[in-house]
């Protein structure tokens, strides 16, 4: 089967122009101006902008945590981000504690199976460094996994120390696998944490005191350190604050391998948030936490300049009001004591629509830097580059017909997120997407899915990836 897109604007991390697109099977095999459509299926596409699908590298699908489980599973979240342009996302298989690597991707092999309907891969999240595990590292890039995630917090769970995350670097060189790290001082917030319970401090704002902003720092400037004694790639993930910011800005401009990303929250949620009325500021509890209004421009600022590399989501949904209606429990768990509040927000179908909203409309960048930021540097730091991340011939036909005037009004009414609330709900956005195609299907079309559970691929991804 063939398809012909015809008169839409093609945009790339390089390029805007005006073409017609040819797709046979599951590839993009044209791309030039007045293709003749006899036998082939076409899509008129006129006023309408073509670009690459959305690559979400940090999400949470069916992800255990905190005595509950995220309410979004391979096929609810999958469908949720193809509404919103993303067709491709890197989901953390998290290894057990005692277990191996190999046991956590069989782990989340097993809760995409039969569900997935977009693209995906794995990073492994490790949270139990013996020997053994050690030597299991290089293992993984027989299992397309090329990337790992290790904890500077959460003590006494997954936090490691420095011994362990400087030896994890070493191997990791050695393989030309990703190291990413979630930096904060894990020693700090520990002691913090009881303190502020102690003082009766109980409610979600005082998450963000109990997780400052020079924890983060900190913590961000000792693993660029170390990284860069290793000789390793350190990819940072959600990065919120000035703090850290400045610290990533240094060790590049030292020459030093390191990249980071912000999630979209970071950008719109503020500690005044977490200080709304009632139990709400629960919602939009995280780690790292949202932080000020201040730190918001700068990540603007570092995404523009591309001090950070890419913007993810950290999509971690949980019900605000659970166990009710035969909801799993959600964020109601956190009565009384912060500490226990699930951690995570929704956001995977939201993501391309604010960021262009507010990025391309708002004048922070262009649309080929958004391109850049959503699709191509994704592909390209995590190894499934052309393949992903660019219209280009050769290409998985991974398309977005985005039409840059349609307006709307993002809501938890209207959204596909498996959860009561939307952290953007009311906010009216310009540029959404009228068709999604993943692999030369499409899967969305306007407001009705035309996908299909288990539909989605999984995504075997090269080691030594680019270091941008």
């Amino acid at each position: 089967m063939t398809t012909l897109i015809k008169n839409g604007t093609v945009v790339t991390a390089g390029d805007t122009f005006k073409a017609d697109v040819l797709i046979e099977g599951e590839k993009v095999t044209l791309i030039g101006q007045n293709l003749a459509g006899e036998g082939h299926e076409v899509i008129d596409a006129e006023g309408l902008l073509l670009l690459p699908g959305g690559i979400d590298v940090h999400t949470h699908l069916d992800l255990p945590f905190g005595g509950t489980t995220c309410s979004d599973d391979f096929f609810t979240g999958h469908r949720a981000a193809a509404f919103g342009g993303t067709t491709t996302h890197i989901d953390f298989a998290i290894q057990p504690i005692g277990g191996t690597l190999r046991q956590g991707v069989g782990e989340w092999h097993h809760k995409a199976e039969g569900k997935a309907c977009i693209d995906y891969g794995f990073h492994v999240a490790i949270t139990d460094l013996r020997p053994e595990v050690m030597d299991e590292i290089p293992t993984l890039i027989d299992e397309g996994v090329t990337s790992l995630k290790l904890f500077m917090a959460y003590k006494g769970l997954f936090q490691v120390d420095d011994t362990t995350l400087f030896r994890a670097m070493l191997k990791a060189a050695e393989n030309g696998m990703l190291i990413m790290v979630h930096a904060e001082n894990g020693d700090v917030i520990a002691e913090l944490v009881p303190k502020l319970l102690a003082e009766g401090k109980t409610d979600p704002k005082y998450h963000a005191v109990a997780h400052p902003a020079l924890a983060e720092g900190e913590a961000t400037g000792r693993a660029i350190a170390l990284a860069g004694i290793a000789g390793a790639p350190l990819y940072v993930v959600h990065m919120t604050c000035q703090e850290a910011i400045e610290q990533l800005q240094l060790g590049r401009a030292k020459g030093l391998r390191v990249m980071g990303e912000t999630c979209t929250q970071y950008m719109f949620v503020f500690e005044e948030d977490l200080a709304r009325p009632g139990y709400e500021g629960a919602k939009f509890v995280c780690s790292p936490p949202v932080r000020q209004p201040k730190d918001a421009e700068i990540l603007w600022k570092a995404l523009a300049d591309n001090t950070l590399q890419a913007v993810s989501t950290d999509h971690a949904v949980f019900w605000y009001e659970g166990g009710v209606k035969g909801r799993i429990p959600g964020k109601e768990l956190g009565l009384g004591n912060f500490a226990k509040i699930p951690n995570g927000m929704p956001g995977i179908e939201d993501r391309m629509p604010v960021m262009w909203h507010h990025g391309v409309n708002g004048g922070r960048f262009n649309a080929n830097r958004f391109v850049e930021i959503t699709a191509t540097n994704p592909a390209k730091i995590f190894g499934l580059y052309p393949r992903k991340g660019t219209i280009a011939v050769g290409s998985d036909a991974d398309i977005v017909l985005w039409d840059p005037n349609k307006e709307h009004t993002i809501s938890a009414e209207t959204h596909h997120m498996n959860t009561d609330y939307n952290v953007y709900e009311g906010m009216q956005v310009k540029g959404w997407p009228a068709r999604t195609l993943l692999r030369g299907q499409s899967i969305v079309v306007g407001t009705e899915w035309h996908g299909q559970q288990g539909g989605g691929a999984f995504l075997r991804r090269s080691p030594h990836a680019e270091v941008l």
